[in-house]
Parts: structure tokens; sequence; C-alpha cells
């Protein structure tokens, strides 16, 4: 099979869909792999380390996606990106379809056969391609709260970790998930109060398990998120419904009853966020305030730290993109049912319950048309 892969186009995105280590797995694997020309620089990768691990390196992001059989990407498509894509074509990367009609209706049209990392399911039931990226943005949540709750970005003016004789700042965490897990872990590193709120008692038994007295565990209802939501100064969003929109949890009414000044970070915002006054915010312009409180929403948080999420995120989805690679779309989902879950789209059909739910589209089983 011929892959290849180009350089991100979202703002700020400096990680890059394959490492030289992946290329010299596909390469070793009997495929032949081209890459856009500085694709790898933003993550630290320079074009001659990928030719030493046997790339082919192309000018144009066109010329990538004319030759190619499969798009290994890190973001989906921009929309200048659309008119690449070409019937049958394989495409490879976190897609988010849900809050994003324009390009579910592009792919579809286009024919193409999308597998999204982010609903690609281990063994278990996990999300193995989603789990480093919810690992970073769980950790990366808490330190941009840290900076955006200083008053010169509008925030409280506190320090989360406090001082001897000074109340420690007050973090909730409305989701118990791996960003979730992530999140508290560097929350109690900065030796804040934290407060963590899930649907799932046996999530939080193991929570509670993990964390002991340091992070005080609540179910996830109304009045609790709603009491919670009363005295944060910090709230990190870190709800998911795998290739699904994330309820709104944290509705407009809510804001009025928080502190002024505080933050909310909203790690959801791919699948549309759990806040309802969340949208996409970028690197350049992260935050805005509304009803006082400060938002975070960018939607591709792990970018900021580009040579770490590379390779953790190749590291993830290799495997799966070797099978992919070796067996095609058709026999690779039929040997491992993650990767068929992983499949959105095929060939102008919707294959995702959850994406097709919240886009109201028809719902296509995909081995049934295989």
């Amino acid at each position: 099979m011929i892959i290849g892969t180009t350089k991100e186009l979202k703002n700020h995105e400096y990680r890059v869909g394959l490492t030289p280590d992946s290329v010299s797995a596909f390469v070793a694997a009997g495929h032949t792999v081209y890459v856009e020309s500085g694709a790898g620089l933003g993550a630290g990768f320079t074009d001659e380390e990928y030719v030493a691990a046997g790339a082919r390196i192309l000018s144009t992001p066109k010329e990538v996606f004319d030759l190619c059989d499969m798009i290994v990407k890190v973001k989906e498509p921009e929309e200048c990106e659309y008119s690449l894509l070409r019937e049958g074509q394989i495409l490879y990367t976190y897609l988010h379809l849900a809050p994003n009609p324009k390009l579910t209706d592009a792919l579809i049209k286009k024919g193409v056969k999308a597998i999204a990392y982010e609903t690609i399911t281990d063994g278990r039931g996990n999300l193995p391609c989603l789990r480093p990226m919810s690992q970073i943005a769980g950790r990366l949540s808490i330190q941009e709260g840290a900076k955006y709750i200083e008053s010169s970005y509008g925030g409280r003016g506190i320090l989360l970790g406090g001082v001897p004789g000074v109340e420690r700042g007050k973090i909730v965490i409305i989701g118990g998930g791996i960003a979730g897990t992530y999140a508290a872990k560097a929350a109690v590193g900065i030796d804040a109060q934290v407060t963590l709120l899930d649907i799932d008692p046996n999530r939080l038994a193991y929570l509670e398990d993990i964390f002991g007295a340091s992070v005080t565990t609540l179910y996830s209802t109304e009045a609790n998120i709603t009491r919670s939501l009363r005295e944060a100064d910090l709230v990190i969003g870190s709800v998911l419904i795998p290739g699904g929109a994330t309820p709104k949890l944290v509705r407009r009414e809510h804001l009025k009853l928080m502190k002024k000044g505080a933050v909310i970070v909203d790690i959801a915002i791919d699948q549309g966020g759990c806040c309802e006054s969340s949208h996409v915010t970028t690197h350049d312009e992260p935050v805005f305030i509304e009803e006082g409180v400060v938002h975070y929403c960018v939607g591709n948080m792990p970018g900021a730290v580009p040579y770490t999420s590379t390779v953790a995120l190749a590291n993830a989805t290799l495997p799966y993109g070797l099978l992919i690679a070796n067996n095609g779309v058709e026999n690779a989902a039929k040997i491992n049912s993650g990767v068929a879950n992983g499949v959105n789209i095929y060939c102008g059909k919707c294959t995702n319950k959850n994406v097709a739910k919240s886009l109201g589209l028809e719902y296509t089983e995909l081995l049934k048309i295989i």
C-alpha cells in the first residue's frame, strides 16, 4: 500500500501523523511512504530523518494525496483539503465528526474510507488511540487553567496550590475517564483542593482507591454539579461519549452561580464541549470571557507539546495502521472488531452509531456492506 502524511493546517498544530520510526515500520512491512516536505519540523523531525527511514519527500500536499492509498494525519482535514480526497481513499486520523456536519458531508460525498482514532477500541472496550491525547490534555488542562486564572487574563488572581495561611484553590473535574484522571493527578500534584464527578459508581470507587483523601469523589447529579460549580475556581470538563456529541452538563445559567474570574477548561470541545457556552478557540486566542467566567476551549490542546504528543500518538496508532495497510480496511475490520469500530464513514455511508445519531444520519452497519 502507498501511505502518506502531510503538514497539519490547523492553527498552531505542530504534530505530524507519522514519525520516522513509523515510516521505518511501514517500509519494513513492504509499503511505500510519502511525506510532505517540512511536515515533521514542528514536532522536531527533519526531512532527512524521514528519508533515512525510507520515506520519499514530496513538495506539496496535493502530490501526497494524489499518490497515496492511505493518508495518515493527526487532525481532521481542513476545508481547503476536502478537494484533495478521492473515492476509495483511506483517511486515518482524529475526525470528531459529531459537531462537524460539513466535514461529514464531504467525506460521504467523496466516498472515502474514514477511520477515526477516537473510536477505535481494544479488546477491553477501551480507546487506545485516544488515550495518549487524553492523558496529555488532562495534564495540560491544569497547567493552562493555572495560567488563565491569573488576573492579567481576567481570572480570579489566585494560586491554586495556595501558600501557608491562605486557602488553596478548588478544582472541579467533571468526568472521571482518562483525561479527568490525569487532570486529577496534575491537580493533586500542585496541592489544590480537588473534587471529581462521574456517573459510574465503579469508576468513582476506583478513583478513590487511587487518590485516597486527596480527591473528593461525587456522583454526577444536577445538584452535585451545581453545588460544585458554585465553589470552583477552576472547572475541567472531560466528559466523553465515543463518537457522539458531548452532553452539555455546564449550562449558561450555571455561569451566573460561579465565582467571577473562575476558569473553565473544556477538554471535550472536540466533540462539541460539555459547557453550553463553549466554542472552539485556538492557541492564538485561547480564551474568552462570558458572564465573568474565563473559558479555555482550544480544540487541539496537545498540539502545544508536539514532540511528546506526536510520539505518544504514533505509538498508539501504528499497530492499527499496519493492520490496515497489510490487509486493507475491509479485511482489517473483519480481523479486528476494534478497527471496525474506528470506521466512521465508508464509501458514502455513516458506519458509526453515535455519529449518525448526533448528525441525524442513517446508520449502516459496516460488516454488512464490506
